[in-house]
């Protein structure tokens, strides 16, 4: 296992089995009748991998796609087990180093696109709003501030590119590329998970500004929730009692990393820069308040060092 000095988890490997297939945070072991998710502590910001990592994260995000797994029933998910002690005996000796961070789950033929949903105007969607009145080229109506809910929870799906920017498509787009039957599950799929999702966070003071959901078909065919689930790597979660519309709000995401790398002029290619251990510390800090505030779950272990 490769950790950094704050011991942020960068790379793992595994003995015995083929080098994994290294996503921006995930590294994936394909086991034969299964697969093994790992959340290592990477972070990606414009799409770049940063060279240092936030110790914790992937607890964070493994913690909370539990969590919400869990809350959202019998809608299905591809977890079988995130138990190391019921893990495979050829991860026995990586046992600590998965714990807490590590999902065994099954293996899906995963539909190529990204289901975002957004329940308010922000980011990119807020720059278009201004610029065309729309938002991956959905009409809005006119009125809407920075940070405006919307009048319901909108579907955007993206591509999914193994490299570069996920491209906005339209819902014919996705059509065409799944099929009307599957399109139209996959956009009511995302937008319950999403209303369910959102109004439970409401109970615990935060706002889910916007996610993005993958699914996969089983051999049954059947539609299922599949990847991390509602992170601070896939959503915009807001504080509700600082929510101002008009305004950026401030929140518990990688937003406050992308914000230094503008700050410091990175121009959005790699390689990118070091992160300062200020910037670590405090991103650290958001993603385990996020785990606190929605899940109830301490999941602070150590802090980096200085």
């Amino acid at each position: 296992m490769n950790y950094d000095a704050n011991h942020a988890l960068l790379e793992t490997a595994i003995p015995g089995l083929p080098p994994p297939l290294r996503g921006k945070v995930r590294d994936v072991y394909d086991l034969g009748d299964a697969i093994l998710f790992v959340a290592t502590d990477r972070i990606s910001a414009f799409d770049v991998v940063m060279p240092n990592g936030i110790p914790d994260k992937g607890k964070v995000l493994t913690q909370l796609s539990l969590f919400w797994f869990k809350l959202f029933g019998n809608r299905p998910n591809h977890l079988i087990t995130a138990s190391v002690e019921q893990f495979p005996a050829a991860l026995a000796s990586c046992r600590d180093d998965l714990r807490d961070r590590s999902m065994l789950v099954k293996k899906l033929r995963i539909v190529p696109v990204e289901c975002v949903v957004r329940g308010y105007l922000a980011g990119s969607g807020w720059k278009e709003y201004q610029q065309k009145g729309s938002v991956c080229g959905l009409p809005l109506r006119p009125g809407y501030a920075n940070a405006g809910k919307l009048d319901e929870p909108i579907f955007t799906p993206t591509t999914k590119e193994a490299s570069g920017h996920d491209q906005p498509i339209s819902f014919q787009e996705l059509v065409d590329r799944v099929g009307a039957k599957l399109a139209a599950g996959l956009r009511d799929f995302t937008v319950s998970l999403y209303q369910t999702a959102a109004d439970y966070a409401a109970t615990r003071g935060i706002i889910i500004a916007d996610t993005k959901f993958e699914f996969g078909l089983d051999d049954q065919d059947r539609l299922v929730l599949a990847d991390e689930v509602l992170t601070p790597d896939s959503s915009r979660f807001w504080p509700a009692d600082s929510y101002r519309p008009g305004s950026n709000p401030p929140s518990l995401d990688k937003q406050f990393v992308r914000d230094w790398l503008d700050s410091v002029g990175f121009n959005h290619q790699p390689p990118a820069p070091v992160l300062p251990n200020d910037v670590v510390a405090k991103t650290r800090e958001k993603y385990l308040q996020a785990l606190k505030a929605i899940a109830g779950v301490d999941g602070s272990a150590r802090q980096p060092t200085k």
